[in-house]
């Protein structure tokens, strides 16, 4: 398993995916679990060399992938996950003559804003994504919104390599038990309705369309934003800007910016109203998943396969995205939650309907199974 992200170094959906994935499949297979980052228990971690400490941080990755390549020699399959571990599982499956499955999160042409962040390694992350599509013996697509948005940018591939298999949830560890004092621990007042943000600051999370509709809040709704990680510092510095002018019109506006450990962070989707989800681009969206298995009520965007996860009007509301104005789908996002926040007993019926979602279709049992599936399709 080739990945950037492995615990306890995991910020985003496809580090939660492979945590899970790897942890189901290693009662089905044998599994080898090659990481980004400081050496740490259960898997290979390789770092760039010092010698391109002041390099482009494309590069860095790249240099990676090669140490990566050359140490997977043994291996009866590679599987990588998003650019950065892609051309691993390209050159380690020519090297050595192995399949390479890749999944798809997330597509390089699909988030051009990442061109702020890597500048021009913009240019070589999309490059290294598609030699990964050109090649892998299978592509993994977590939605079939996912599975058509591939198609679409890379027409090249056939799509008899292509199956979805979607993200998944563990509904043991996601849970409705609520911590009654996990809001007031933050700052927020238990008796009063919460929204819910958690996602990384970077413009595919939609957060300012988020901090534009709470200006239309009812006066009563408070806003948790469980946001880090900022893509770069201009963005640091607009998502200050935003939320410190929101919370001059509204009281109840709490900015949580560092990483919060999994058990507080279940308390407090468990505890919240409402959980928002303003993505302009998401693949599948697994922290949709996370609050619906928290038995919480979800407002999210009509993109990508979020559509696949919440089912609306039964789960929670979606919100038109593509094809409005923005000020059109900001103004959504506000109905909805006020929605939910006026009438809580359709935000709980909604959360229990969520969490029976969970529990019955996205299993990481069901998907490690499939995934192994897979892989003995390619080792026949």
């Amino acid at each position: 398993m080739l990945t950037r992200e492995y615990p306890p170094d995991v910020y985003g959906g496809a580090g939660v995916h492979v945590e899970f994935l790897v942890r189901e499949l290693r009662r089905l297979v044998a599994v080898d679990v090659h990481c980004f980052g400081a050496p740490r228990p259960g898997a290979h971690a390789y770092e760039p060399p010092p010698s391109l400490s002041t390099a482009n941080a494309a590069l860095r990755t790249l240099a990676v992938d090669v140490e990566i390549a050359a140490a997977v020699a043994g291996a009866d399959l590679v599987h990588s996950h998003t650019w950065y571990a892609n051309l691993a599982g390209v050159l380690g499956g020519a090297l050595h003559g192995v399949p390479h499955v890749l999944t798809a999160h997330s597509l390089e042409p699909r988030r051009p804003w990442k061109a702020e962040q890597l500048g021009g390694g913009y240019r070589i992350s999309t490059w290294a994504e598609r030699q990964a599509y050109e090649t892998a013996d299978a592509v993994i697509a977590v939605s079939g919104g996912m599975r058509a948005d591939l198609l679409d940018a890379y027409p090249f591939v056939d799509p008899a390599r292509v199956h979805v298999i979607s993200n998944g949830i563990d509904t043991a560890l996601y849970t409705p038990a609520a911590d009654p004092g996990a809001l007031a621990a933050v700052g927020l007042d238990p008796e009063r309705p919460v929204v819910i943000f958690v996602g990384r600051v970077t413009r595919q999370k939609g957060l300012p369309h988020l901090l534009a509709a709470a200006r239309e809040f009812d006066p009563d709704v408070q806003l948790l934003l469980c946001a880090g990680a900022p893509d770069t510092p201009e963005l640091a510095a607009q998502t200050t800007d935003g939320v410190a002018e929101l919370a001059t019109s509204r009281s109840g506006v709490v900015w949580l910016q560092e990483m919060l450990p999994r058990p507080q962070l279940r308390a407090l989707l468990a505890a919240a109203t409402v959980f928002v989800c303003p993505s302009v681009y998401e693949p599948l969206g697994i922290v949709n998943l996370e609050a619906m298995a928290c038995g919480t009520a979800v407002v999210a965007s009509a993109v990508g396969g979020i559509p696949e996860v919440v089912d609306d009007a039964v789960t929670g509301l979606l919100v038109g995205y593509e094809g409005v104005p923005a000020s059109q789908f900001e103004a959504g996002l506000a109905a909805a939650v006020n929605r939910l926040c006026r009438d809580r007993s359709l935000a709980a019926a909604m959360g229990r309907a969520g969490r029976a979602r969970a529990v019955a279709e996205f299993g990481w049992d069901a998907i490690a199974a499939r995934t192994a599936d897979l892989y003995a399709s390619l080792l026949r």
